[in-house]
This record gives structure tokens, C-alpha cells and sequence, in this order.
């Protein structure tokens, strides 16, 4: 019932929702094109870019407070224009141009939980104030916030059941293009990106939770991307070893193709300890899965033990997930369910032992966003319980 009660309502707002947009004037605006070089330039590109259609600034980390409790912590901030964007008929634009949207999750270890939150704004009078700077290093959605200043990030966020995280994050290394010999650009089938990382940050910083509030330290990573391509899947791993060394590998497909093939290069960077660095092929690198877990929640099937092995670092490792259940469902803001979270790390380099943390992002692996509604994309999973209702 619920298909066919909803249809007709759908067409109807694409009608008219299609009309606003030609009586506003609303048109696709001037993108820019997917970018073939970077010269990266700092802080200039830390700052928002008002013409790219997607970007991200991205954190994730391990930590430990002084009472030596465990957790890592993901914290993305992500802007999207949405000149070309539709679901079914009705443009974007309507909605808002652009739109912000960010996520925040911990990872409790020693406790073995795992939460997180996902807010956005579509910049209207009743949405939560955002913000990005074009000049600085300022970006705000709520209250969680990202700025930089005199090379330190610093990162706020809290949880609706009162946690709040501040840190402050300072590089420890050398920015770090990604990409094939370090051009700075991360191929993704028809659409790039300019893709920069600081691999290794020391963190400091203040976690308030359940009526205690105490520092930590910490490592963390950041990742830093913005330009246009187009949908896809990804493993993506980001790794950091206790000889100070740092590796990063992923696998994009598309899911278009036929089997899912690679939807270009997929590529690795390996970061010395001095901060020089090395770039991996996806013919230098192998990923086995060696374990699974079903989610309780979407019963999508995840990956979450692997096998690394790149013979050319003379390195095999183990990554194991450090809880099993680190799954978002983010289908009230970006529309996707993700796996993202801490992982342990463990095994051979050289003719030594390593270990070391880790941090894993699987996406596609949930197939509910690849057939959304201008509905469900308003209303979120409210939509989808008034659906479960009629149905």
C-alpha cells in the first residue's frame, strides 16, 4: 500500500516543486570541473571552496583518558552544492544550496559502545545554523565546530545524551598529498578530487561524560577533500604503526559496472617516519577478508577482520575491528548506512613484529540510499516509519 499511496504525492511535489524552481529562476550554477593537479597550498586550502561541488574535512582518532579509559573518536564535517543535484525530478536547489551536514561518533573501547549522532542544516530559518569560511579554517553546524588556528585544529562536538568532546589536534608530520606519485588528485571514475592528509596528530583535550570530565591524549588523522565525482563504494582503511610510520589504502568501485569492478586506480600511501613518502598501486597491495559481522540494526554484512600485505614495504598485517558494532545509519542527513570505526592492528615488517591502530570506513555494503525518495530525503527516517505504518 504504502508505494502507491506515496507515489502519486511524489509526482505531484515534483510538479510543483519543479515550478518554484523556474518561477525563483533557479538554474544550475557554474561548478568547478574536477580538478587534474594540486598544488596544494596551505591554509588557503583548509578554507571552504564555494564552487566545488562536494567537500569534506575529516577526523578521526585514538585515545586514552587519564584514568586509562580507551576510545576513538570520528568526527566529518561535509558541504555539498547541489546546482545538478535531483532526486527523481525535482531539483535540489529548492532545498537549499548548499547543504551541511556532519557526523560525530565515539567508540568506547574499554566499554565496548559505540555511539554517534549526524545533524544538517539545509540553511533554512528553522534548520541548525552552519557556517563555512572561505578565509579561514571556521566551519560550524549546531554547535560542533572545526577551526584552525596557527597551525592547531581544534574540534568540538557533543552527544544529545550530554557527552561533549573537545580537542586540540597539532601535526606531527608533513602534509601528505594522496594519489598516484603524490600528484595531490584521487581519481574516482568519471569525477577527482583534490585528497591531502595529516597522517599523524598529536591530541589533547577534555571529554565530559555521564557527570566526569577528564583530559586525553591521543593520535589522530585528518583528511581533507573537495572537488566532484560521482557515487560509489569504497574500503578505506587508514593505518597508523607503532614504529611511527603510517599507511593508507582503499579500494573505490562502481557499482554500475559489471562484478563491481575498480572504478579507477585504486591507491596507497605509506608514510615514513621522517615524513617522506611512498605510493603503492593497487597491484602493490593485498586486502583478504578473514571475518565478518552482520548488523543487528540494517542486517547488512560488513567486513571486519582483514589481512593487509604490500611485499613491497615488507609488511603483513592483521586489522581487527575493536568493537564489532560501529555502524552509522545516517539515512536522516547524507542518506547513507555506513561502517566506520576503531581497529586494532597486529603482525609482521621486516623480520619484526608491529602493531599499531587503525581506522576503517565501508561504504556500500548497505544498498538502502541507492533508491531514495525526496521524501525520505526530507522527513529521513521518519518517512521510513510512516511507510513500515501504511505498509
Amino acid at each position: 500500500m504504502s508505494e502507491s499511496f506515496f507515489a502519486p504525492l511524489e509526482n505531484a511535489a515534483a510538479s510543483v516543486f519543479g515550478g518554484i524552481a523556474d518561477l525563483l529562476g533557479i538554474a544550475p550554477g557554474v561548478l568547478q570541473s574536477p580538478p587534474t593537479d594540486a598544488a596544494v597550498k596551505l591554509p588557503d586550502d583548509l578554507f571552504a571552496k564555494p564552487d566545488v561541488q562536494t567537500e569534506w574535512w575529516y577526523y578521526t582518532g585514538h585515545c586514552k583518558t587519564e584514568s586509562g579509559r580507551e576510545f576513538g573518536f570520528e568526527l566529518v564535517f561535509f558541504k555539498r552544492r547541489t546546482d545538478l543535484d535531483k532526486i527523481g525530478s525535482i531539483p535540489m536547489t529548492v532545498i537549499g544550496n548548499p547543504l551541511h551536514f556532519a557526523h560525530f561518533a565515539i567508540s568506547d573501547v574499554s566499554s565496548q559502545e559505540f555511539r554517534y549522532e549526524h545533524i544538517r542544516s539545509f540553511g533554512g530559518m528553522l534548520d541548525h545554523p552552519a557556517s563555512v569560511s572561505t578565509t579561514s579554517c571556521d566551519v560550524r553546524l549546531k554547535d560542533w565546530s572545526l577551526k584552525e588556528v596557527a597551525g592547531k585544529h581544534l574540534l568540538h562536538a557533543t552527544l544529545e545524551d550530554g557527552l561533549i568532546f573537545d580537542a586540540i589536534l597539532e601535526p606531527g608530520k608533513p602534509l601528505v598529498l594522496n594519489g598516484e606519485n603524490g600528484s595531490g588528485i584521487a581519481q574516482k571514475g568519471e569525477g577527482a578530487s583534490v585528497h591531502f592528509s595529516y597522517t599523524r596528530m598529536g591530541v589533547s583535550g577534555r571529554l565530559v561524560d555521564r557527570g566526569r570530565s577528564e583530559s586525553f591524549s591521543g593520535t589522530a588523522w585528518m583528511d581533507r577533500e573537495f572537488g566532484s565525482w560521482g557515487s560509489g563504494e569504497w574500503d578505506w582503511f587508514s593505518i597508523q604503526l607503532d614504529d611511527e610510520t603510517e599507511l593508507m589504502i582503499y579500494q573505490f568501485t562502481d557499482p554500475s559496472k559489471a562484478g563491481g569492478e575498480n572504478n579507477g586506480e585504486s591507491t596507497g600511501t605509506y608514510v615514513l617516519a621522517d615524513g617522506t613518502t611512498r605510493y603503492l598501486r593497487r597491484s602493490d597491495f593485498e586486502i583478504e577478508v578473514r571475518a565478518f559481522w552482520q548488523s543487528p540494526h540494517t542486517k547488512a554484512v560488513y567486513p571486519s577482520k582483514w589481512r593487509v600485505a604490500a611485499p613491497t614495504l615488507d609488511l603483513d598485517i592483521e586489522i581487527s575491528a575493536l568493537i564489532p558494532d560501529q555502524e552509522l545509519d545516517t539515512r536522516g542527513t547524507t542518506m547513507v548506512v555506513y561502517w566506520e570505526g576503531a581497529c586494532d592492528v597486529h603482525g609482521r615488517k621486516g623480520e619484526g613484529e608491529i602493531t599499531g591502530r587503525a581506522y576503517v570506513e565501508l561504504v556500500g555494503y548497505d544498498k538502502s540510499h541507492t533508491d531514495v525518495s525526496f521524501a525520505e530525503f526530507i522527513l529521513g527516517p521518519r518517512f521510513v516509519e510512516a511507510k513500515k505504518v501504511l505498509g
